[in-house]
Formats: structure tokens, C-alpha cells, sequence
């Protein structure tokens, strides 16, 4: 199966929404709280595997500015001062196919931990 590629990656007015359309016709409306709380940076991600770190308060986080990087991925800079995740292609694709787990278990790990998106 071909990689999935983008044909188009528009922010919203109110910066708070990314949509990305890919070259099979999937669109996905990605929310900046979603792809700032699911950052692919060591930040979020960790170094190994289990370091994985639940951010709390990103409820009103909005995008500031996309920069592209090569052919691969875009970074996104995000109001908070975030600005090392490298978002590959394929990275926003499975974002999008498995946003409902995702934001099933994010929110979940956040009441886990005594934490809230405010």
C-alpha cells in the first residue's frame, strides 16, 4: 500500500484546527489541543519506550505557525512555545484514522493522573 500523502493542509481562522487532505481523499480535522497533546517530540513521546508524559491544560492551545520540513512532515508551532514535534506525513494520517482511541485514552490517562485539558 502507497504511503499516504498530503494534497492539502489548511489552518482554520481561529488557529485552533488543522485539516488534512490526503491524495486517496481522507480528510482529517485535527484540533491543536489533540496535535499538541499527541506531539511525536521527546517531550511527549520520551526516549524509550513507557516514558510516554500525559500534558495536561492545552484545552485552548492554538497553532501559530506550520513550517514545512523536506518532502516528509511539517512542524508545527504551537502558542505555548512547543515547537519540536516533526509531524510526518504518515504520522498525521494514523492521527487522524485513530483519533477516537486517542482521545478516548488521552482523556482517560488525564482523570488517571488528576490532571484536566484546562
Amino acid at each position: 500500500m502507497a504511503q499516504p500523502w498530503p494534497t492539502e493542509i489548511k489552518l482554520n481562522r481561529d488557529k485552533n484546527l488543522l485539516t488534512v487532505t490526503f491524495d486517496d481523499g481522507t480528510a482529517f480535522a485535527l484540533a491543536a489541543e489533540y496535535l499538541r497533546v499527541e506531539s511525536p517530540s521527546a517531550e511527549v513521546k520520551g526516549h524509550a519506550p513507557g516514558q510516554r508524559q500525559i500534558v495536561g491544560g492545552k484545552k485552548n492551545v492554538r497553532i501559530t505557525g506550520l513550517e514545512p520540513v523536506g518532502n516528509y512532515a511539517v512542524r508545527i508551532l504551537f502558542d505555548d512555545g512547543h515547537d519540536t514535534g516533526l509531524y510526518s506525513w504518515d504520522y498525521l494520517f494514523e492521527l487522524g484514522r485513530e483519533h477516537d482511541a486517542r482521545w478516548r485514552d488521552y482523556v482517560h490517562a488525564l482523570r488517571s493522573k488528576g490532571l484536566s485539558r484546562d
